[in-house]
């Protein structure tokens, strides 16, 4: 069976510490903390020029 990557959604800004990517990230997670819906999965991911972007799915696949 193959197996299928998720479909990540990406956050349109960049940043420029881990820390301001990590804001954002507990933000997101935040608005599902109680919630009737399952939450993304959120990740930081660092770029090749030192700056970090956040990307999430919903997604059930990982």
């Amino acid at each position: 069976m193959k197996s299928e990557l998720p479909r990540w959604i990406y956050y349109k800004q960049v940043f420029y510490s881990r820390f301001q990517a990590g804001c954002l990230k507990a933000k997101i997670e935040d608005n599902w903390h109680n919630g009737y819906e399952v939450g993304p999965l959120v990740e930081v991911k660092k770029l090749k020029s030192n700056r970090y972007v956040v990307r999430y799915t919903y997604d059930e696949i990982i």
